[in-house]
């Protein structure tokens, strides 16, 4: 594999976090999912490829670049999704507490 194509794999890896990024704002969980096995997929194709590639200085900065903008667009994800889980979680609690009450009190 050459370094051309060591960063146009992890451009493609950019892209698709971008869209999962896009998708998580949304709130398009199901979406995400299938993108976030997509993403699953893609990395494990330039795992192997990508360890037996050296690269010059300039490739080894725009790879660089590209995972530091990848991690970024993570971050943001993993904080969309935990802001929804704890929505989720509030959600769930005051169904539970409607649920007791009306078993208790028939109302």
């Amino acid at each position: 594999m050459s370094a051309a194509e060591v960063i146009a794999n992890y451009q493609m890896l950019a892209t698709l976090t971008g869209r999962m990024h896009e998708t998580a704002l949304l709130g398009d969980w199901d979406a995400l999912i299938a993108l976030e096995q997509e993403r699953g997929r893609l990395v494990a194709a330039i795992k192997p490829l990508d360890a037996t590639t050296s690269l010059d200085d300039h490739a080894r900065r725009q790879k660089n670049q590209l995972i530091a903008g990848i991690l970024a667009h993570d971050k943001e994800i993993r904080a969309v999704v935990q802001t929804w889980m704890e929505q989720f979680q509030a959600e769930m609690q005051s169904g539970l507490q409607q649920l007791r009450l009306f078993k208790e009190y028939g109302a």
